[in-house]
Formats: structure tokens, C-alpha cells, sequence
């Protein structure tokens, strides 16, 4: 650990101006970006440290406490809150990689599936795929019987019934993800 600089003094924890959220080393918190344009990121707490008038660098930037969850207990949380997010990746400091190193990737997009957003399964190719991505609603997506991407109907026009589109990667009987109905972020 860090030796305290003279004049400045570690902290056990803190306390979020105007709340009641105490963060303390090791927690993660919402920070402010300088950039007012752009949303906050998750940062951990490494140390808290004090000036000799008791002001904590950078705590006027906290915005809130988070909890970061490894990607497999993301998906298992019955209810995701404002404050629950996830991480695909974990660093691994003495070898300078990432595990795992690679993620499948669904949709015409190529992005890795994301629990938070909706996405519906071809009933040809078995791929996943994200409605905006197939030119659909959300609400058209969750009203279909069955999907088609647009390889798969190009491939059987013929075949293809009225109320059948292109949909994603859950699990579910339809085709349909998520499993649980809570959109997060974008």
C-alpha cells in the first residue's frame, strides 16, 4: 500500500455529499466526468485521503455507490437496479491480459450479448439479433410468434408466416430476450 504523503491523512470511508452513502477502499462509485456531455463511469476506490483540512480529493466527482457484478451473476439477479452493473472482463495484473480474452458476438451488429437489451432469435440460423438492428420496435419484437432474419426469409419467402420477423439470445420458448423485463442503458 501507498505511503500517505505529508500533510494528508487516510481515510476508513466517506460520506457522499447530500446523501447517506458511505464509501469506503475497494467499494465502486458513479463518477462525474469532466465532460458534462458525456454519462458517469464506474470507478473503484482505491484509498481515501485527507488534506490537512479534511477535504477528500476528488469526492466532489462521486456522484453514488454501484455494485459490479461478474457478468454470470449479472444474469442470474432476479431484480437489476439503478445501481447494479456489470463486467465481462477481468483484469489480471501480472499477466497484462484480460480473461476470458474473447465473447461471442450476435447480430448483424457483431456485439456481444448485453442482458439488458432485447433481442430475438432467427427460427432458421438460431442467431441472435437486436429488433432496432432487423428495423423493428421493441413492442413489435415482443409481439412476435416467431422470426426470421432477413438471410433466412430471402432464403424461404414462400414459407415465411404473416406474423414472423427476425429476433435474439435468451432462452426462452418465443425467442426472446430478456428474461427479466428491465431495459438498462442503450
Amino acid at each position: 500500500m501507498a505511503k500517505t504523503k505529508p500533510g494528508k491523512k487516510d481515510l476508513d470511508s466517506y460520506t457522499i455529499k447530500g446523501t447517506n452513502k458511505v464509501v469506503r477502499p475497494g467499494d465502486c462509485v458513479l463518477m462525474r466526468p469532466s465532460d458534462s456531455d458525456k454519462p458517469p463511469y464506474v470507478a473503484r476506490v482505491e484509498k481515501l485521503e485527507a488534506d490537512h483540512r479534511n477535504n477528500v480529493k476528488s469526492a466532489h466527482t462521486i456522484e453514488g455507490k454501484c455494485i459490479v457484478h461478474s457478468f454470470k451473476n449479472y444474469t442470474k439477479l432476479d431484480n437489476v437496479g439503478t445501481e447494479d452493473y456489470f463486467c465481462r472482463f477481468e483484469y489480471k495484473a501480472a499477466t497484462g491480459g484480460f480473461t476470458p480474452d474473447r465473447v461471442a458476438v450476435y447480430c448483424k451488429c457483431e456485439m456481444p450479448y448485453n442482458p439488458d437489451d432485447l433481442m430475438v432469435q432467427c427460427e432458421g440460423c438460431k442467431d441472435w439479433f437486436h429488433p432496432s438492428c432487423m428495423g423493428m420496435t421493441i413492442e413489435e419484437a415482443k409481439k412476435l410468434d416467431q422470426f426470421l432474419c432477413s438471410d433466412c426469409s430471402s432464403d424461404d419467402d414462400a414459407k415465411r408466416p404473416l406474423n414472423s420477423f427476425p429476433v435474439s439470445p435468451s432462452g426462452d420458448a418465443k425467442g426472446v430476450y430478456p428474461k427479466r423485463g428491465i431495459f438498462k442503458g442503450a
